[in-house]
């Protein structure tokens, strides 16, 4: 994951009559993170030490500030507590939290909620009741390091917040449904993530935003199918034609795109919706182009099991690009229910009509 803005790795403190920390950092950091501390408390005062989630960017300083404060009970959810012990590799009395269970530090309250795999098994929110705080861990969080701690003064970050959210969250956009749902009606009055800027501006906005981003794709009447394909000498975009071709004709929508022009970000939604993905690429130096696999190695964060997929190339003596594209497709959970298509250099009239069957197959008798 590219972080073309930096990052912050961001913990707080919370003071009543007693304080707890959420969060510590990476590790490395631990000077600078005590530090910090030290400019508004003694470390050795804080009672309690809450992990939202044991990510070590965000756990890396705990053996660390253990030994600054050792009376310092750590809180965890019910599995943080398993991984809690294999950071620190000793036994460490865990009280184990979820959904409604709350901590009273002396006027104020620590309130937490169960958000697992968002994007780590034991991940859990905590809400600071009085104050209307969220604070959710990495969840709307953004790779974004800026001087300002709060949003309407970080400068436009929109950009890498969806971009963070594509890459970390996306994969477990069921989860972030379910978590969401569980603080719905909540008051926001911010949102304190683990990375990036705190979000005051309009909290409600971003909640509201990740939960349409998470919301199953909307797919529509018929059946969907991508081709995509990359092609040196144009004989493999003819082939991709005619399988698009064989698709439509078979009642299917089609979304034809040379993956050397659109990339994985342009596809993502439109693949994560379609019933079916074919991918075709010539073989250059034994290996299928760049371009698709930029295209595949993007699809990690997508939905797939269980999709048809489908594999088509030229080639000129060796052909590898196809069965390496067949075990990526089988990697990531496709089915392939029809033996590949290749054309070797160019296409003839079998083979583009053997594409357009492959079309007209995957639709009439894999999609029904």
């Amino acid at each position: 994951m590219r972080t073309a803005h930096g990052t912050s790795y961001n913990a707080y403190l919370v003071r009543g009559e007693r304080t707890a920390l959420i969060d510590t950092v990476k590790h490395g950091f631990e000077d600078a993170f005590l530090a910090h501390i030290r400019a508004v408390m003694d470390p050795a005062a804080i009672d309690y030490i809450i992990v939202n989630h044991t990510e070590p960017d965000h756990s890396g300083a705990l053996a660390r500030l253990l030994e600054e404060a050792p009376r310092a009970q750590v809180i965890a959810s019910r599995s943080g507590e398993h991984f809690v012990r294999h950071i620190l590799n000793r036994d460490l009395p865990v009280r184990k939290v979820g959904d409604g269970d709350r901590l009273d530090l002396g006027g104020k309250t620590l309130r937490f909620v169960s958000a697992p795999f968002l994007h780590w098994p034991d991940t859990m929110f905590t809400y600071l009741e009085e104050d209307a705080i969220l604070f959710p861990c990495d969840v709307l969080g953004a790779h974004y390091a800026s001087e300002a701690l709060f949003d309407d003064l970080a400068g436009d970050f929109e950009q890498e917040w969806r971009y963070y959210y594509d890459v970390i969250m996306r994969p477990f956009k069921d989860k972030m449904v379910e978590a969401l749902a569980k603080i719905d009606g909540w008051p926001m009055r911010m949102i304190a993530p683990s990375h990036g800027p705190v979000l005051r501006s309009d909290p409600r906005r971003y909640v509201e935003l990740y939960r349409a981003w998470s919301a199953a794709p909307a797919h529509g009447p018929g059946r969907r199918v991508v081709v995509a394909y990359v092609s040196s000498y144009g004989n493999t975009a003819r082939m991709a034609e005619a399988v698009a071709a064989g698709a439509q004709e078979a009642g299917a929508q089609v979304r034809l795109a040379n993956a050397e022009h659109v990339g994985a970000a342009e596809l993502l939604d439109e693949i994560e919706a379609a019933d079916a993905l074919l991918v075709g690429s010539s073989t250059i130096v034994g290996d299928a182009i760049k371009p698709i696999w930029d295209l595949l190695n993007g699809l990690t964060t997508v939905r797939l099991k269980g999709k048809v997929g489908g594999v088509f190339g030229s080639y000129g003596w060796s052909g590898e690009a196809i069965p390496m594209l067949e075990e990526r497709l089988k990697g990531l959970k496709l089915r392939l229910p029809e033996p590949p298509v290749k054309a070797i250099l160019v296409p003839t009239a079998e083979d583009l009509a053997a594409c357009h069957e492959l079309g007209r197959r995957i639709v009439t008798q894999h999609l029904a």
